[in-house]
């Protein structure tokens, strides 16, 4: 049997997509207050969208537990995989891929695991793992696939344009003052996840500037493989327009679930790509 591909839910790849392409999710547990749900399984991301929009309460996140990725390994040994390779998160944002880590020990002398730092979030790791899982189908050996995955993790960036600082705000990263400055001034921050971490790469004005932002970073680069993801903005076909003029290359278009839009609040859209070797 070929290898098999498991990331965790902040990769924001769709039911159908995961499906399609063997790839097995590992879901982050989404709290709000004293309710708690399972990313994917019990709570859509439209239904995250939802009751951010309605609730009074700022959700957490918490990573998926040590027998969460060791009970999909098994599985996966079982119906016999000849390797396995688990793509995760930053492991400066959560200790999801410390999980991942422990489980995989857990497996040793079984069958075959590699765990992956992406250094990245979101639909980033979603066209790691998209790559990963093609490979696998092409009958690409473990370590030839981790290779690879490990080579276009380095060539990675993802950039996201807020719509609001409000959610930066209720979750501490900015104090109220400065969100209420912010507000007034109607600046768009643009952050960026780099070496592991959420930096901000920039301030402007105005929406439209802020995907300008985006197509700017974009068209600087050689693009290999991108994708789009957002946070139900209903003006993301914008930026896809702007795009289009920009590269030939057929982006992946997603939804921002719960792990990322809990902190990037809705509204949020943001561009992933990986660079030509």
């Amino acid at each position: 049997m070929a290898v098999r591909v498991v990331t965790d839910s902040s990769s924001d790849l769709s039911p159908e997509l995961s499906e399609e392409f063997g790839i097995e999710i590992v879901p982050l547990t989404i709290r709000f207050g004293d309710e708690e749900f399972v990313d994917g399984k019990e709570l859509t991301t439209e239904a995250f969208w939802t009751k951010v929009q309605s609730s009074d309460v700022l959700p957490e996140t918490a990573a998926p537990s040590v027998g969460a990725f060791e009970s999909t390994f098994t599985r996966l040994a079982d119906d016999g995989a000849d390797g396995i390779i688990c793509l995760n998160l930053s492991s400066k944002l959560s200790a999801t891929m410390q999980s991942a880590q422990l489980a995989a020990k857990a497996l040793d002398g079984v069958t075959p695991i590699e765990i992956v730092d992406t250094q990245t979030v979101s639909g980033a790791i979603g066209m790691l793992a998209l790559h990963a899982a093609q490979r696998a189908e092409d009958g690409a050996d473990l370590e030839t696939i981790t290779s690879e995955v490990i080579s276009m993790s380095e060539r990675t960036h993802l950039y996201a344009a807020l719509d609001t600082l409000e959610y930066l705000k209720r979750g501490g990263r900015i104090g109220a003052a400065q969100a209420l400055v912010g507000s007034l001034l109607s600046i768009k921050p643009v952050i960026e996840v780099a070496g592991g971490v959420v930096a901000e790469a920039g301030k402007v004005r105005t929406r439209s500037k802020s995907f300008k932002f985006l197509v700017d970073a974009v068209a600087a680069s050689p693009v290999e493989r991108i994708g789009v993801m957002h946070a139900q903005a209903d003006d993301v076909d914008v930026l896809i327009d702007e795009l289009s003029k920009t590269i030939d290359v057929e982006p992946l278009i997603g939804l921002i679930g719960p792990v990322v839009g809990v902190h990037a609040g809705p509204g949020t859209v943001g561009i992933a790509w990986i660079d030509s070797a």
